[in-house]
């Protein structure tokens, strides 16, 4: 018979359910046995032993929440019995040992990568357009609709035939509810016309104008580093000309960010233009100009220090820090060993853990840096009502995600267990090989947003509930906690970590198995299904109070 729960943590006062148990049926776990005293749903938690009212709650092997009454052992925890609860973090001088995985396998593995003149190696191919507002959003639609139904860079036209027959049957006067508009179709179009450009990518926002002037400058410098991403091989830029954010600044902050810039860039400004359909044609027309050399481009072998994987969590369960979390980390810790970079951001998922991430940073300046970033983002929060600890979704909640310091502690899984080389804030490059801290809200377009502003090529995002959400410069691969969400929306899910739950595989199968994935991700080998659905979202970060 399979496991029925697990402690975590040698340490922990708390076990989790791994399947649906009943109240009265007795478990057994090393040596032990328990009495349910409630119905425990799977991913849920259960105590140890009795918990008075203020005893602390301790789950990952750190404080999680305390107790706000009598709990008896066997009890489940919820949220009128648990509140959430983090130990103090300060900085301190730490000799922290990494014991790197052996890599000795991946000895002379490469992938196939668009090599840029700095020495960066893209995982895609793309053109990119970005407006300097939000004024030009709507010519960007145009141009989008033109140019990725004309050039073969449309997902589908299923759901277009799908309403079309609809309205048939409906001229037809035929019973709509219940006619069958299913059709087969792929989502990969062979019709390509440049065939090493894998697309056309846009920058949509509704900022640039009518903020603060720190709102505009703040974008500028997170559309510089897109436009300078290494996945990106041109840029078209769409102006108003009378906004907050100047081109000029955008174009400074590029060069600021990459003194070498050496990209083909077209900038297009509507209040110079003759008209709306001048402006737009020749943006389609130097476009297409620029398509035409992108296309020479071709992948080529790059070694895997090349990789640098973002690690993100959305529609997190509480079986997101014991099966897809750790493996993404296992993952982690083998693209660090081989020289590459990871990021893990996401600051306000980090409480709770931030004295252990502390105590691994190489670097003095930086854990102080790291230390200013979350205590600063926590008070903004605190000064507006909210703060770190509000962070869980109720979804989060209602899979057993019961506090934030727990969310938080199965989120750092993703990072794995190397060495923090740098802490960067919003829009910061990253520069160094080894696991990289970025500064982020926990939402998970923001999140994912930010990661591909500091140089991700492409981002694993771990999700127990399913979530819909790609980006536009950064191949996006989900992987699922369970097995049950890999086979309900497989649809969107491209690694299922599940059978670490079942007892299949073990947490380091299964991150090899992730690793393979982006191995051949990077080189174009497979297609992530957010890619495919052309998932592409982008949120730009106000550096107000997010969670």
């Amino acid at each position: 018979m399979k496991q029925s729960v697990l402690q975590v943590h040698p340490g922990d006062n708390v076990i989790v359910a791994l399947r649906d148990l009943k109240k009265g049926e007795e478990v057994q776990l090393n040596g032990s046995a328990y009495t349910l005293q409630d119905n425990i749903g799977a991913k849920h938690k259960f105590f140890k032993h009795d918990m008075q009212q203020g005893d602390k709650i301790i789950m990952y092997g750190v404080l999680v929440g305390k107790a706000q009454n009598f709990i008896p052992g066997g009890g489940l925890m919820t949220t009128e019995n648990v509140k959430h609860a983090a130990d103090p973090f300060e900085f301190r001088p730490s000799h922290y040992e990494w014991h790197a995985p052996d890599v000795s396998k991946y000895k002379g593995r490469k992938f196939n990568g668009y090599h840029r003149n700095d020495g960066r190696v893209g995982t895609a191919n793309y053109w990119l357009f970005v407006p300097t507002v939000f004024c030009e959003n709507r010519n960007l639609d145009v141009i989008r609709e033109a140019l990725h139904t004309k050039l073969g860079y449309e997902v589908s036209d299923k759901y277009k035939q799908k309403t079309q027959m609809l309205v048939e049957l409906y001229k037809k006067g035929a019973d709509i509810s219940s006619a069958n508009v299913d059709i087969k179709e792929s989502n990969v179009n062979t019709n390509r016309i440049f065939k090493n450009v894998d697309g056309i990518k846009f920058l949509n926002h509704q900022g640039g104008c009518g903020g603060t002037r720190q709102d505009a400058a703040i974008l500028s410098k997170l559309l510089a580093a897109y436009a300078d991403h290494p996945n990106v091989s041109g840029v078209t830029i769409l102006s108003l000309g009378c906004q907050n954010l100047q081109t000029k600044n955008l174009l400074d902050d590029i060069k600021q960010h990459n003194p070498h810039f050496d990209k083909p860039l077209h900038v297009f400004e509507q209040q110079q233009s003759q008209s709306e359909e001048q402006l737009i044609t020749e943006a389609i027309r130097q476009t297409f100009l620029g398509l035409i050399e992108i296309n020479k481009l071709e992948r080529k072998p790059a070694t895997l220090d090349k990789l640098c994987i973002g690690v993100k969590c959305g529609g997190s369960d509480g079986f997101s820090g014991i099966s897809a979390n750790p493996a993404v980390g296992y993952c982690s810790d083998l693209v660090v060993a081989l020289g590459g970079k990871i990021l893990l951001a996401e600051f306000p998922e980090l409480c709770g853990t931030e004295q252990g991430l502390i105590d691994r940073t190489t670097d003095e300046a930086a854990a102080k840096k790291f230390i200013h970033l979350m205590r600063s983002y926590n008070e903004a929060a605190h000064k507006v009502g909210s703060g770190f600890e509000m962070n869980p979704s109720p979804g989060n909640i209602k899979d057993g995600l019961i506090t934030d310091a727990i969310k938080s502690s199965g989120a750092a899984k993703k990072g794995g267990t190397s060495p923090v080389v740098d802490v960067l804030d919003y829009t910061e490059p990253a520069t160094k090989p080894g696991l990289n801290l970025v500064c982020t809200p926990g939402n998970d377009v923001e999140a994912t947003t930010g990661k591909a502003a500091s140089g991700a090529t492409l981002i694993l995002f771990t999700t127990g509930l399913g979530t819909p959400t790609g980006n536009p410069v950064c191949p996006t691969i989900k992987v699922s906690t369970n097995s049950r969400l890999a086979k309900k929306m497989g649809d969107i899910i491209d690694i299922d970590t599940g059978p670490i739950i079942e007892g299949d595989k073990t947490i380091e199968q299964m991150g090899e198995e992730i690793l393979e994935y982006c191995i051949k991700a990077a080189g174009g080998e497979v297609i992530p299904k957010a890619v495919l659905l052309n998932q592409d979202d982008f949120i730009p970060w106000k550096r107000g109070v997010s969670l």
